[in-house]
């Protein structure tokens, strides 16, 4: 016996993703443009109807850094790839940044060809019984986002925390899923991905970010970004 699927209307989701806060959502089309956000999305732009941004694509309403990280995520998407849980940083409703564990997902036709893209971004701060984790961890957060072109060391993350070697692994993993290392790694490679619009050379900032050398770089960042820096570089500038 065949058993009928009840289909979900995007606005329908949109209505549903208003009443969650601490998570923003969003739908876009094949070519990027937004087609439906929720209340949280426009409140932390400062916008005051969808109108203001259904249309536009991330790179109208987002800064340069931000919105070249999340264009390239939707050009990887929009060929059929995956994201699950990428820690970024958003801007929130003040304008300043915070981190969120971010999915998206390609959206594909009867015909069974990608149409466009879905998405949420989760504010860490924000999750459910994930509030005071979060926070213990936020002082190492900040040393990690002011220090991360030299040498940050676990220790240092102790000391600041207060934790164990093995409650700070924990803690990171429970709130980011992601290690000490691998958190810092990404925060690297985000700023490398906004030196990268500037004149410096990819040695320049492969150093500039914290990275021993640009082959170290170049591994770690195609790790995150699924292409090499020059490859980024050069689909940025075109």
């Amino acid at each position: 016996m065949k058993h009928a699927c009840a289909t979900v209307d995007a606005a329908e989701l949109e209505a549903l993703f208003d009443s969650i806060p601490e998570v923003l959502f969003f739908i876009k089309d094949r070519q990027g443009r937004y087609t439906h956000v929720n209340a949280t999305m426009l409140r932390r732009l400062g916008l005051r109807s969808r109108r203001d941004i259904i249309g536009k694509r991330a790179g109208d309403v987002y800064p340069g850094g931000l919105a070249a990280n999340y264009g390239l995520q939707d050009r990887q998407v929009l060929a059929g790839a995956v994201i699950d849980n990428i820690l970024e940083l958003h801007l929130f409703s003040d304008q300043e940044p915070g981190w969120c564990l971010t999915a998206k997902r390609p959206l594909r036709g009867a015909d069974g060809q990608v149409s466009g893209l879905i998405g949420i971004s989760r504010d860490l701060a924000g999750r459910a019984g994930l509030e005071a984790d979060y926070l213990s961890l936020r002082e190492a957060l900040l040393h990690m986002n002011h220090q991360f072109a030299g040498n940050v060391r676990i220790h240092d993350l102790l000391a600041i925390t207060g934790f164990s070697e093995s409650k700070l692994e924990r803690t990171f993993q429970k709130v980011f899923q992601l290690s000490p290392l691998q958190v810092l790694g990404r925060i690297r490679i985000q700023a490398a991905m906004s030196r990268l619009h500037g004149p410096d050379t990819i040695a320049q900032v492969a150093q500039a970010c914290g990275f021993s050398d640009q082959s170290a770089f170049t591994r770690r960042f195609v790790a995150v970004a699924g292409m090499t820096p020059g490859e980024y570089r050069r689909l940025h500038a075109g």
